[in-house]
């Protein structure tokens, strides 16, 4: 946990000293990946998940990095890759990981997921578990992944949505072959093992990046915090125990990080210290 390890000076629209600093290092990698959880960092949590969309600035910022040399650009999310598609429109050179690791695009021809007939089976019946508790518990919702059910409580009642993540934890936990996972409002099931750190690796070694950028707000984005490597930046967005090493309040403060990032990179480069060395 690094709650005191650095935020940005939000009021005064100016970055914490050191993690400047942080930036202004780990803009000059030769190699650098880019990889941004998307709701609740790029975007501010909104109620509909389907109307999540990112901050003008942030959106803006990844485009800038997106046009630099040797740069990537990636989207880590727990939505399947239609949802994320759909809320983040991404630039067909941005690389996107979906429902927490499971499911991966790194350009065409990417192989499509696929379940073996034990897994199918567990999802059907997760999903049954999900709907059975949905009609209960008004104001909560289901989401289908390709390989996972998620119960969404953001919209219920605190009781309401205690109650319903209880009953559908207590359920889903008898299926054979299912992993849970806790979110922000969320009860995540999955009939695959996979998370954003192994995601997180997955690009690190296709892009052969050699410094990674991660940040995210909700407790499956510490699987990839977990992953980064010395050379690397972590960044938690919000409050919550986190093993980043830098902290900022909200959306709005990390569109600054992601700007001054960019300027940062795009500079080191011009000045020939940066990925034009490699």
């Amino acid at each position: 946990m690094n709650e005191n390890r650095a935020a940005t000076s939000e009021n005064r629209g100016e970055l914490d000293p050191a993690l400047r600093r942080a930036l202004e290092k780990i803009s000059s990698t030769p190699r650098l990946l880019v990889a941004l959880d998307f709701d609740g960092t790029l975007a501010p949590i909104v109620a509909r998940a389907e109307d999540a969309r990112a901050l003008p600035a942030a959106a803006a910022a990844v485009r800038e990095l997106l046009e630099l040399p040797e740069t990537t650009t990636a989207f880590i999310s727990g939505r399947a890759l239609e949802s994320l598609r759909l809320v983040a429109s991404p630039d067909d050179r941005t690389l996107l990981i979906g429902s927490h690791g499971a499911e991966v695009f790194t350009g065409p021809g990417s192989p499509a997921l696929t379940l073996d007939q034990a897994q199918a089976l567990a999802l059907r019946q997760a999903t049954a578990v999900v709907e059975k508790v949905v009609a209960a518990h008004p104001g909560t919702r289901l989401e289908a992944k390709p390989a996972g059910v998620v119960l969404h409580t953001r919209t219920a009642e605190d009781p309401v949505a205690e109650a319903a993540t209880e009953a559908a934890r207590r359920e889903l936990s008898e299926i054979e072959g299912l992993h849970l996972t806790d979110g922000k409002r969320v009860l995540e099931t999955s009939v695959l093992s996979s998370d954003k750190g192994q995601g997180l690796e997955l690009l690190r070694a296709f892009t052969e990046a050699t410094a990674v950028f991660f940040a995210g707000d909700d407790v499956t984005d510490e699987d990839a915090i977990k992953a980064l490597q010395p050379q690397d930046l972590g960044v938690k967005i919000g409050s919550g125990e986190s093993g980043a090493a830098f902290r900022v309040d909200s959306p709005d403060a990390f569109a600054r990080v992601l700007e001054t990032l960019a300027e940062l990179r795009r500079t080191s480069q011009q000045h020939g210290t940066g990925s034009r060395l490699s």
